[in-house]
């Protein structure tokens, strides 16, 4: 039974497929068309308002948590560096922020650790509550224990804390390796392109292993890796394209800080974290038209709009 359901699901996938690469055009209405009777943008102000409360929390606890391990400077410098991929122009504020945080974490009490671990979570538990509205189709089935979804949170936040670590020692070496330079035919060649790119490269790679595991963990139900991976490019592809435009724009066009004056940081912030929760929200609705799409076996009419009912 098991081999013709996996059979069964790989022809659905494979006719998927094929009707995706015959007609993108329809198959991207379609998930527009989706998004909008969702209301993402609504999910997506609302994840990008709790992200802004959370980002500065977590990030104190993160850093202050691998200052134990890892040299405070490159840290700060590994964090500035891809913090620049989430807010692009804004992340150097953030990271004097936590490096202020860090002279004075002697003055951290258990109160206070705890009030930053809450806040730090806050981003989490909305974003798994819009995806429930994006998936509201696995909700319908099946529902998650609220001690899964309690618990969540904070497993995805020391998750994080690994990541970075990680991240943050093959940074330090494919910045050394670019100090190095390679002699060949009677030539020095330095290596500091080369490590640029694979710099870039692994911040792009990290990008997409993150949203990857957004789509596997946040959604009720039990995901499948090829199209959470399906997601999480698209998400990542699409955010590479705003993310320049949004650098240009505030570097060319914006006027912000006249507006907003002392502001201007914060409202920079929440501007590019309103794109980021809102490309995040459309790949996941990606995924969910490719699951209706192979369930249902054929093109399908544009879907109802989530209401209280369905995800009963």
């Amino acid at each position: 039974m098991s081999r013709r359901r996996s059979w069964r699901e790989r022809l659905l996938d494979q006719r998927a497929n094929a009707w995706i690469l015959a007609h993108p055009l329809g198959f991207s209405l379609q998930v527009v068309r989706a998004f909008r009777a969702n209301q993402g943008l609504l999910l997506a102000g609302a994840v990008a308002y709790y992200a802004l409360l959370s980002i500065v929390p977590f990030l104190m606890l993160v850093v202050v948590a691998l200052s134990h391990f890892i040299d405070q400077a490159e840290l700060l410098e590994t964090l500035r560096r891809y913090l620049g991929l989430l807010v692009p122009g804004q992340s150097r504020p953030l990271v004097e922020e936590v490096a202020h945080f860090l002279e004075n974490r002697d003055l951290i009490t258990w109160l206070l650790g705890a009030t930053m671990l809450f806040f730090s979570s806050l981003a989490f538990t909305v974003l798994e509550n819009a995806m429930s509205v994006i998936f509201h189709h696995r909700v319908a089935v099946r529902r998650r224990h609220f001690l899964v979804s309690a618990v969540i949170p904070y497993a995805y936040i020391l998750c994080l804390c690994i990541g970075l670590l990680v991240v943050t020692a093959v940074a330090g070496v494919l910045q050394a390796l670019g100090r190095e330079e390679l002699h060949l035919l009677w030539r020095d060649w330095s290596l500091g392109g080369l490590s640029a790119a694979l710099l870039y490269g692994l911040g792009f790679i990290g990008e997409v292993v993150l949203l990857a595991s957004v789509y596997l963990v946040m959604p009720v139900g039990r995901p499948s890796l090829r199209h959470a991976l399906i997601g999480a490019v698209a998400a990542a592809l699409l955010w590479e394209v705003s993310r320049r435009v949004l650098v240009w724009y505030f570097l060319t066009l914006s006027q912000i800080g006249v507006v907003y004056g002392s502001l201007t940081t914060a409202i920079a912030v929440l501007l590019s974290l309103e794109v980021a929760a809102t490309l995040l929200l459309l790949g996941a609705q990606v995924i969910a038209e490719y699951e209706r799409f192979c369930a249902e076996g054929e093109a399908r009419t544009a879907p109802q709009p989530f209401t209280t009912e369905a995800a009963q």
